[in-house]
């Protein structure tokens, strides 16, 4: 029968395995089918009972038209909003050739320095233009948005205490930073019983009980103050100064660090980036020589490789603080990569002439503005200004405004009480202006009759000349060599082809799930409807992005099982931090505030206790036996010894082991029974969908990270995104906002900046699940165990398999023993992560969970013959190991212990090794065709922790 079915399915082109495949794979597993094989794997009692109840998949070109419809339903007006979000003008040449580049958006985290050096070379660059604009010497790669960077901030200077100050809990905060941050600073400073004081900076009388503070520049109605007085009493009682800076304005003002600020923290959205509703952006923290080794997040340092050559990557005391566990003192795990390297590409691409150029030609036409809004009558209340102005209004006039402007499909500023403002950006032109002029004056009955060559000439500086920078920066030839789009491509290219990508090869880490994120899944990521909008725009103007979000909501509460969903999480750990947020509330709505134990197995992911010590819990860890499962009777043991405190357990499933662990809900009812609530981690989401849920085996709450199982891109590092499902008991109190009305019954407050995070990649989750349907999302799963155990088929002869699951199975993912080759030959885990690279893979994961052990998770995208080749390879050094064993191979000077091999090393006349440069650089056949070149040799860590650089300097330098 004729079939009218467009044979081109979406399934077929996420999942790697053919039929023909997937029946050889299986033979390979020792199962006569994919059924048998996840039979043995997942254990009976979890298995859903029931279908997901999913729409039928649409193709690729019906999701197309289909997301074009719903971004259609968005209203894109004008926006002069402000609150840390602009619109901007992202250069054509850096959106075609980054952000919509897999080269760049498919790169994992750079933890393999010699495979990384590009997206390393654009965070450093990153890095040096915030340390220059702020005028502070250590700027981090990035955080996750302006108020979560203000939280660290607050944290730690709280941690940084010295002894004299040790009863110090009180935080100030101005009133007028934007209450969005302090929304998250509300929400973040709870646990550790500090005390926000919200007031005037003008009025506040500082004392011995304050250790920090925190003040907008300029503040939120515009206003350029100076901190000076405020400062210089804070120093004398030894509080510490925290500025939210708008870092486009430190181009023409004084920077935080030239006014005495020990941090500064703020947002990078204006160089480039899109509004996206929210998000995602690079968000900026800057702070002095002495919190170099307490700063959140990731610094990219300077160090050497093994010839002696420049070489970066990540420090190590700094490069996640979460390897600390419980003795944390922040739960990031992630930065925002892709948007960090994109804002920095946009300071290069206009250099700093443009820079101070385009925050002129904005201060401009705000005096324009100004002006002629004072010359219809109105009162301004801000005298110094850089981009924003604000007038005092009676509430018939502000509604009167406020109606014509929405008539013109203007978004102002009317969030404040009696006042309304307007922010300029780098969008506007004089034509906008005189539109604002004609607005303001028909809303109010006034006449006005210039024209814009009348407007041309009424400019100049807005503000006092003790506010204008006469500092330098960035002076690097970085920054002041690429003037042509020619100049600028080739230089983005060349960063490019340093990184190995899911373009290159597969990249096996371990709970990281580096799938495909398919093209057309990307696609919504740019469509105008969605990146130009503001996150406080008006409901109505916003039917598209509320109809998708419904409807994703409702897709995660029914993969999950749970009841409701919040999508405002903007990581992975912030889901975490958010969800045990979640739990805290409800138990002190039941009057058990007390509860504040998490029992957590020693096999978690390091974020699990940094985020349970950041929501204001203690941490017991329970012990795993042999097996690698939670060793149930300590379990039990412990939850019975703190059954009058236990607030939660969490636990990843499938393990971190890689194993489906048969006891689960066992163990989610020991937790019950005492009294405390199930937090699963959703790392391992990928091994459940359409199979089991978290709600099935007894969890309470989760957090998904959209960033794996449903193909966000990891960017090098970030975005991520983090949302929370939750039971219905839990739903009252899931994460609401201060200026948009997202809040339920009893909502905590934010956990991040905007109502609902990274809002405009969420298009790219929902693109998956729209595309691949029930069965399509449960195959994948299906697929991804396959995968998994495919590769421990074939590798179990030449490694050991640490743990599997009763059957001899494991889930997604498994773990090798490397640790025998150190008795054998010498050999370490990461001289095989190393070698790895001479074959053209990325590591998998190294020395996580356990110790010395390699942890791969071939995800259901890889086809059959990229798993073989990836096998071969390490078969191939399962072979050189055994020639260092055998004596064949020198045990200190061989393949392994030098590599990674570079081009430079191999062609170089003089060849010192004992080895061929076939063998170092051609040591399997199908490398001669198609080869990636490391570009760097093995960098030397310790040479740069001890040495730590964290900004572009010029090569003599280093040289020194």
């Amino acid at each position: 029968m004729q079939s009218f079915q467009h044979p081109d399915i979406f399934e077929s082109r996420h999942i790697g395995p053919s039929k023909e495949d997937i029946k050889e794979m299986c033979s390979v597993c020792g199962v006569s089918s994919v059924d048998e094989l996840i039979d043995e794997t997942v254990p009976s009692n979890i298995r859903l009972k029931n279908k997901l109840i999913l729409d039928e998949p649409l193709s690729e070109y019906e999701f197309i038209n289909l997301i074009q419809s719903i971004a259609s339903k968005n209203k894109v007006y004008k926006n002069y909003i402000g609150m840390g979000y602009n619109p901007t003008i992202l250069p054509s040449v850096i959106q075609r050739n980054i952000l919509e580049n897999p080269g760049w958006y498919t790169q994992y985290t750079p933890y393999q320095a010699e495979i990384a050096q590009g997206r390393l070379e654009a965070l450093l660059n990153f890095q040096t233009i915030v340390s220059d604009l702020t005028a502070l010497p250590i700027a981090n790669a990035s955080l996750l948005d302006e108020a979560t960077s203000a939280a660290e901030a607050m944290l730690m200077f709280f941690n940084s205490r010295k002894k004299d100050k040790g009863n110090s809990k009180k935080f100030f905060v101005s009133d007028e930073v934007f209450p969005q941050t302090i929304d998250v600073l509300k929400t973040r400073s709870k646990p550790f019983g500090i005390e926000l004081v919200i007031d005037d900076f003008k009025t506040i009388e500082l004392t011995d009980e304050y250790f920090g503070m925190l003040v907008q520049y300029p503040a939120m109605n515009g206003e350029i103050y100076s901190y000076n007085k405020l400062f210089s009493k804070a120093d004398e009682l030894k509080i510490f100064k925290v500025v939210a800076a708008d870092i486009l304005s430190l181009t023409i003002l004084t920077p935080p660090g030239e006014f005495g600020a020990d941090c500064a923290i703020g947002t990078t959205q204006r160089f480039g980036i899109p509004m996206g509703y929210g998000g995602p952006h690079a968000a900026y923290f800057a702070t002095k020589e002495e919190f170099k080794r307490v700063i959140p997040g990731r610094i990219i340092g300077v160090s050497v490789d093994s010839q002696g050559n420049r070489a970066l990557r990540m420090a190590l005391q700094t490069r996640e603080q979460h390897i600390k566990r419980e003795r944390a003192t922040s739960n990031i795990c992630t930065a925002q990569v892709l948007l960090a390297v994109m804002a920095g590409m946009y300071a290069v691409y206009h250099g700093p002439k443009n820079l101070k150029a385009i925050s002129l030609r904005i201060n401009n036409l705000t005096n324009i503005l100004s002006k002629s809004l004072i010359e219809l009558g109105l009162v301004q209340i801000n005298k110094n200004y850089f981009d924003t102005i604000t007038f005092k209004v009676d509430q018939s006039t502000k509604e009167k405004i406020k109606k014509e402007a929405l008539n013109r499909k203007l978004n102002l500023n009317f969030f404040t009480k009696d006042n309304f403002s307007i922010s300029l950006n780098e969008t506007t032109t004089l034509a906008d202006v005189q539109e604002l002029i004609e607005t303001i004056a028909s809303a109010t009955g006034k006449a006005y009759k210039k024209t814009i060559d009348n407007l041309k000439y009424d400019s100049k500086v807005s503000f006092n000349s003790e506010f204008a920078r006469t500092s330098k920066y960035l002076e690097h030839d970085i920054f002041n060599s690429y003037k042509s789009e020619t100049d600028i491509l080739r230089y983005m290219k060349y960063l490019e082809n340093k990184d190995l990508s899911l373009v290159h090869s597969m990249i096996p880490l371990g709970s990281c799930t580096m799938k495909l994120n398919a093209t057309t899944e990307m696609l919504g990521v740019t469509l105008p409807q969605f990146s130009n909008l503001h996150p406080f725009t008006p409901e109505e103007q916003l039917t598209g992005y509320i109809e998708m979000f419904r409807e994703f909501e409702n897709q995660l509460a029914e993969i999950t099982g749970f009841d409701s969903v919040s999508l405002q999480p903007n990581s992975g750990a912030q889901g975490e931090y958010a969800g045990l947020s979640v739990i805290k509330a409800y138990l002190e709505d039941k009057g058990e505030s007390h509860r504040n134990i998490a029992l957590i197995p020693s096999s978690a992911h390091g974020t699990n206790p940094a985020s349970a010590v950041m929501a204001g819990m203690k941490v017991v860890v329970v012990n795993c036996d042999d097996k690698g499962n939670i060793d149930v009777n300590d379990l039990k043991t412990k939850a019975e010894l703190h059954k009058n405190n236990l607030a939660a357990l969490l636990v990843t499933y499938p393990s971190t082991h890689g194993v489906f662990e048969e006891s689960i809900k066992e163990i989610c009812e020991i937790i019950h029974q005492n009294g405390g609530q199930v937090y699963m981690d959703g790392a391992n989401m990928n091994a459940q969908v359409g199979l089991t849920s978290p709600a099935e085996i007894g969890a309470d709450v989760c957090h998904l990270n959209l960033h794996k199982t449903f193909c966000i891109p990891h960017g090098g590092g970030g975005p991520g995104v983090g949302p929370i499902a939750v039971a219905k008991h839990l739903s009252p109190f899931l994460p609401g906002h201060s200026i948009v009305n997202i809040n339920k019954e009893k909502s905590i407050n934010a956990v991040s900046a905007a109502q609902f995070g990274s809002a405009s990649v969420i298009v790219i989750s929902y693109a998956y699940i729209k595309m691949m349907g029930e069965t399509g999302l449960t195959n994948a799963t299906k697929m991804a165990i396959l995968n998994a155990n495919y590769i421990k088929a074939k590798l179990e002869p030449y490694f050991k398999v640490l743990y599997t699951g009763s059957n001899g199975k494991v889930a997604h993912e498994l773990i090798f023993d490397m640790q025998e080759f150190k008795q054998t030959a010498h050999v370490e885990v990461e001289d095989i992560a190393k070698r790895l690279m001479d074959y053209g893979y990325h590591a998998p994961t190294v020395s996580f969970p356990v110790h010395g052990t390699l942890m791969i998770e071939p995800t259901e995208s890889e086809p059959k013959s990229e798993m073989d080749k990836f096998c071969n390879a390490l078969i191939s050094i399962r072979e050189e190991i055994r020639e260092v064993e055998n004596g064949i191979a020198d045990v200190k000077n061989n393949v392994l212990k030098n590599s990674p091999h570079t081009a430079q090393m191999v062609v170089a006349d003089n060849w010192v090794f004992p080895y061929s440069r076939e063998k170092a650089a051609y040591p399997i056949s199908y490398l001669r065709t198609n080869k990636f070149w490391p570009s760097v040799s093995r960098v030397d860590n310790a040479y740069g922790d001890r040495n730590l650089v964290c900004s572009c300097l010029p090569v003599s330098e280093y040289a020194e």
